[in-house]
């Protein structure tokens, strides 16, 4: 369907345990090859599950087909190790709905790649997904403990979440004017001079296209891990409180310059489409949408077909419409009624399942 990859297991997942909705998920990432479930995906599928009581069948690597049974969200202390430099970020992606709405306050640690390709960093969540969030009540907070690179992996970070009664609708159509441009530069098991490269690169970019109050920082406490590995991640605030991001990963081979002009070129693509959201949180926000209090509204530098995918999961499953305007690969923008979901909704189901 769609996209067809592992954006529906983790939303599908999410809003089936936040609604107590059994799901039968069936051609498992049909769209990618080789298909079904990998490492990553494996341990979202476990850490929805852990917090929602949930039974499981098809939970193994290659599986492609998947039923999940969740019963009641519970907060409380969890670990889980994806085994790989497969990404902590998606599997975080997967269980941060169900544990807005669980009974007490979560703390859960994740180990495997922090920083990875096709997948957020987790900057990028801590400086962007977070704060935009917030803006909906959502209360979590993210500590980077050690950093994980392909192929070893062997970060780790701890995210703590406190339970909210409801999540509020967002308003996000007018940017206004961008205040602010930082960032995190960092490198692991490499000279210390590449971090330094890619902020400074970074910096001068964004400066030669006239963006002022450009401040990157350089992450000088998580400088172990398994390999080694480099990255950048970038953030732009605007008057309107919208934050767009952009990252980019070092390589072999790859000079630290090229880096950080590779993310501040991703950013200054973002800034210049005008919306208030870059196009990856233009995704990642739709289930939260979907469950919230009220009309959401939100402007998007593209709509992408990880966005048509979230949108058509989260309709499925919740019943609620969403209204797109603008193509496939453009701006546009991204409307809804949300369900209104509110903690003691999440003790029964509340949805006809689809």
């Amino acid at each position: 369907m769609l996209e067809g990859g592992g954006q529906i297991i983790r939303t599908a997942l999410a809003l089936a345990a936040l609604l107590r909705e059994d799901i039968h998920l069936i051609n498992v990432r049909g769209g990618r090859r080789p298909p079904g479930l990998k490492a990553q995906h494996a341990t979202g599928v476990k850490a929805v599950a852990a917090v929602s009581n949930a039974e499981v069948e098809g939970l193994e690597i290659g599986s492609r087909e998947l039923y999940f049974r969740p019963k009641t969200v519970n907060g409380g202390i969890f670990r889980f190790d994806v085994g790989t430099a497969g990404s902590v970020s998606l599997v975080l992606q997967a269980i941060m709905p169900a544990l807005a709405f669980s009974s007490t306050r979560t703390e859960i640690s994740i180990t495997g790649g922090t920083d990875v390709k096709w997948s957020p960093t987790i900057d990028y969540l801590r400086l962007v997904a977070l704060p935009t969030l917030f803006k909906m009540g959502y209360k979590a907070h993210l500590t980077v403990k050690r950093r994980g690179h392909y192929p070893k992996g062997g970060g780790e970070v701890v995210m703590t979440v406190d339970p909210v009664e409801k999540l509020r609708g967002i308003q996000l159509s007018r940017r206004g004017e961008i205040l602010k441009v930082g960032g995190v530069s960092h490198c692991v098991n490499l000279p210390a001079h590449v971090a330094d490269r890619q902020a400074s690169s970074a910096e001068r970019y964004l400066e030669r296209v006239g963006l002022s109050r450009v401040d990157v920082e350089v992450d000088r406490e998580v400088l172990s891990g398994l390999c080694p590995g480099s990255g950048i991640t970038l953030y732009a605030a605007s008057s309107e409180g919208c934050i767009l991001g952009a990252d980019a990963l070092g390589e072999k081979g790859k000079p630290a310059e090229r880096v950080g002009e590779e993310a501040a070129a991703k950013l200054v693509e973002e800034i210049q489409s005008q919306m208030c959201l870059d196009r990856h949180m233009g995704d990642m926000i739709i289930p939260y949408m979907a469950v919230a209090e009220g009309r959401s509204q939100v402007t998007t530098s593209k709509i992408t077909l990880h966005t048509l995918t979230n949108i058509r999961v989260s309709e499925l499953i919740t019943g609620v419409k969403f209204e797109v305007k603008g193509g496939l690969n453009q701006p546009g923008s991204v409307s809804v009624e949300g369900l209104g979901l509110t903690a003691r909704d999440t003790s029964h189901s509340t949805s006809t399942p689809p």
